[in-house]
């Protein structure tokens, strides 16, 4: 079994940084892409941000609305991805969702979600 836990949620003001955690444990025999969502009350989630490993290394999307803020990375020895949030807006409110697509040892294929993390921009 496989599990996401996140972390670094929070209270921030407008302007400043947060930094999200998200852990994978359990029967992980690789992981692909790992990414991170989020959905504001009363809209569908969206992504925010994700890194692929690809064969010549790894691929970087970013939202529109979070380039040149928010920039993410990924720790391969800890399957570990971090969501770093610089000049953090109101705006960026929501539960931020981490994601990742695993071949575990036991159950081949599967793509997970943590449980959420809420961040609170306040202005």
């Amino acid at each position: 079994q496989v599990q996401l836990v996140e972390s670094g949620g929070g209270l921030v003001q407008a302007g400043g940084s947060l930094r999200l955690s998200c852990a994978a444990s359990g029967s992980i025999f690789s992981i692909n892409a790992m990414g991170w969502y989020r959905q504001a009350p009363g809209k569908q989630r969206e992504l925010v941000a994700l890194i692929t490993s690809v064969t010549s290394g790894v691929n970087l999307n970013y939202a529109d609305s979070v380039k040149g803020r928010f920039t993410i990375s990924r720790d391969y020895a800890k399957n570990t991805v971090y969501l770093q949030m610089n000049s953090v807006k109101p705006e960026d409110t929501a539960v931020y969702y981490c994601n990742a697509a695993v071949v575990t040892t036991t159950s081949g294929p599967m793509n997970l979600w943590g449980k959420g993390t809420l961040v609170t921009v306040s202005s």
